[in-house]
């Protein structure tokens, strides 16, 4: 009897075994190498969002509204990056306690674009102070995005997370700062898709830095474009090299196009090599240019990314280079159609 109970107890040991490791391998294909790709055909194409917006600090004075939300995904796009500058909202203790208003946004922000069927990118947009003195910040980074990720951990895989937008530092110091808010991130949320961009405004030249956690492959690598810069950024107060710039067109010539195709290719090789998926978190052409130049380029610009299987989200919705005109309550229709031709508004 002790014999055919041992077997038995052996034969049911073993079928749970089963179980358990195909359940693993289950999950483990789930969230392996082919999810992020997954998830990037889902974003498709999207739109910068509240960047810049009065509603940040004070919902009464929001620019963007419930509707927006609506207009947007009727438009046509797939997801929105949802830009977001914690570091205003920390209420000075030591451990940079973000003040409950921010999330009070955040999930506004984050609610009404699922509602509307629109993934959410979650953009740590703090390139300015991380730029000017990254291993400074890196106490407070850490902080509020363990404090962000523990608040958006019920989340669907719908919303992402981008770890920082354009991390304009030396390349062992971003990997090493990635990697510390990687391992913070996956602690709280760990199957939620991630984006980690390269170094010096997301450059393409700069695939060749980043260093990402070889055996996770749900992350998706984001790459910014403006090129060339000295068209993209005419007129652009803050652009320092370019601010008094003018009357530089894109006439989408053989040479302009090969330009174009040749930074595409480098970043497209990249992410053939090491089969990491690959999003255009930025693109766009400042107001101060030729229309015409704008649109061609605007339009190039998405055609190759889709071309590539690349998503897109566009800069930006509202602020500047606008494809929405919020005192006029309307499309910017020429750089919608630029973006989405098949929508014709």
């Amino acid at each position: 009897m002790m014999k055919y109970t041992t077997a038995v107890s052996s034969v049911l040991y073993g079928m749970l075994f089963f179980l358990i490791s195909t359940s693993l391998i289950s999950a483990q294909d789930k969230w392996g190498k082919g999810f992020a790709f997954e998830q990037n055909k889902r974003l498709g194409r999207g739109v910068n969002i509240i960047g810049y917006d009065p509603l940040w600090k004070d919902a009464s004075k929001a620019r963007m509204k419930d509707k927006h939300f609506k207009l947007i995904k009727e438009a046509g796009f797939n997801n929105v990056r949802l830009v977001m500058s914690p570091f205003m909202f920390s209420m000075n203790d030591s451990t940079y306690t973000i003040n409950p208003s921010f999330f009070s946004t955040l999930d506004y922000a984050i609610k009404e674009s699922l509602k509307n069927k629109l993934m959410v990118i979650v953009d740590f947009h703090e390139h300015g102070a991380m730029g000017k003195d990254p291993l400074g910040n890196k106490a407070k980074f850490l902080s509020m995005w363990k404090q962000i990720a523990n608040h958006c951990k019920e989340y669907s895989n719908e919303v992402l997370f981008e770890i920082c937008n354009e991390p304009n530092m030396k390349p062992e110091i971003w990997n090493q700062i990635h990697k510390e808010a990687y391992q913070i991130l996956r602690k709280s949320n760990p199957n939620r898709t991630l984006l980690i961009g390269t170094i010096n405004g997301n450059q393409i030249k700069h695939l060749k830095d980043l260093s990402l956690p070889e055996k996770d492959r749900n992350i998706i690598v984001a790459i910014h474009y403006y090129s060339p810069i000295q068209f993209t950024h005419q007129g652009a107060p803050w652009s320092k090299n370019n601010k008094d710039l003018s009357g530089i067109e894109w006439t989408q010539t053989k040479s302009d196009e090969e330009a174009v195709n040749l930074d595409f290719n480098i970043a497209q090789e990249w992410s053939k090599l090491y089969n990491r998926p690959l999003t255009l978190g930025e693109f766009g052409a400042y107001e101060k240019g030729d229309m015409s130049s704008r649109l061609r380029w605007t339009n190039y610009i998405a055609r190759q990314a889709e071309i590539r299987k690349w998503s897109w989200s566009y800069w930006q919705f509202d602020s500047d280079f606008i494809v929405y005109d919020m005192d006029k309550d309307e499309w910017k229709t020429d750089i919608l159609n630029a973006l989405i031709p098949s929508k014709k508004k």
